[in-house]
């Protein structure tokens, strides 16, 4: 599949409560951006169905959801977006939160991803994105991060299997973004990131 076929993207990374589906959504609401987390449509799955019930097997335990079905329901529901217009790639560049989530996946992904830049979240403590999580599980009322033990289980996965993710990009499209300030000063520095990947799609549109 040639890039003109492929969703130009930009790829929010990092460890669990770094900020992705903060900064994601914040950079959404930007004209010219359409953010789409995973973990938001695996959530906004109807529990009781067959995929629900797959997906909670392994969410509930802090484990990743197979690849092949994650990239499955991906696939899915960004080609319903495309259909209803909400999502317009001649226009947008995708926000992606979640995936790929390791390297299988990156692999997975080709033929539908151009990602143009990685933006690597990165937090100096551990324990603070922890403290950070379990806030949120009680802000938000997901179960997912209540439990300590799947909270630090989550952490062990993405050191030994979605950290060497970067490893599959090059290092003149990965920005490291320090993630320990406030929502406005992080977003400021991914801002500085996107922006001329946003102004050169939006250039290249305009030519084709």
């Amino acid at each position: 599949m040639d890039n003109s076929s492929r969703y130009r993207s930009i790829l929010l990374f990092g460890p669990p409560g770094a900020g992705k589906g903060t900064q994601g959504k914040i950079l959404g609401s930007v004209p010219g951006f359409f953010h789409l987390s995973v973990g938001d449509v695996f959530r906004s799955i109807d529990i009781g169905s067959p995929t629900g019930q797959q997906i909670y097997k392994y969410t509930s335990n802090g484990q990743l959801v197979p690849d092949e079905l994650t990239v499955e329901i991906w696939k899915k529901t960004v080609d319903a977006y495309v259909a209803l217009s909400t999502y317009k790639p001649r226009e947008d560049l995708l926000v992606l939160d979640g995936i790929p989530r390791n390297v299988a996946q990156t692999e997975l992904v080709k033929d539908h991803l151009d990602i143009l830049q990685v933006v690597s979240l990165s937090c100096e403590s551990e324990e603070d994105m922890i403290l950070r999580m379990r806030r949120r599980a009680i802000r938000e009322n997901r179960a997912d991060d209540a439990n300590e033990d799947v909270i630090r289980s989550r952490f062990r996965i993405f050191h030994s299997v979605s950290k060497p993710v970067l490893e599959c990009y090059s290092d003149e499209i990965i920005s490291t973004v320090e993630a320990d300030g406030s929502p406005a000063e992080v977003f400021q520095k991914i801002l500085t990131a996107v922006v001329p990947i946003q102004n050169k799609h939006f250039q290249d549109q305009y030519k084709s």
